[in-house]
């Protein structure tokens, strides 16, 4: 069994990856890609501190949260994709406001 701290130093680089996906690209689909990345990197610390202290607490905190992601992934394209109906373009820059 690996040391728990392969799996949080995993999870960190997984994390910072994520985040600077989002702060850093303007294409929208990235932008959720990069979102799924973090809260799939949070899922692998909540899995591996779970297993350490031998608990289910952890795992079954993840399933809740991949219902969420799979629920704001949903959400998302929709939205990505009615904006691009409108506008032609998904760019985070070039989109100002939500006016119809």
């Amino acid at each position: 069994m690996l040391p728990i701290e392969y799996y949080t130093g995993l999870s960190v680089i997984l994390f910072t990856l994520g985040a600077l996906g989002v702060l850093i690209r303007r294409n929208a689909l990235i932008i959720f890609m990069s979102i799924e990345l973090m809260l799939n990197s949070a899922n692998l610390a909540f899995v591996s501190f779970a297993r350490s202290y031998e608990g289910m607490s952890g795992q079954i905190f993840v399933f809740f949260v991949i219902a969420v992601a799979a629920a704001e992934v949903a959400v998302g394209l929709a939205l990505i994709v009615a904006i691009f109906h409108t506008k032609r373009n998904i760019d985070v820059d070039q989109i100002n406001s939500m006016k119809g």
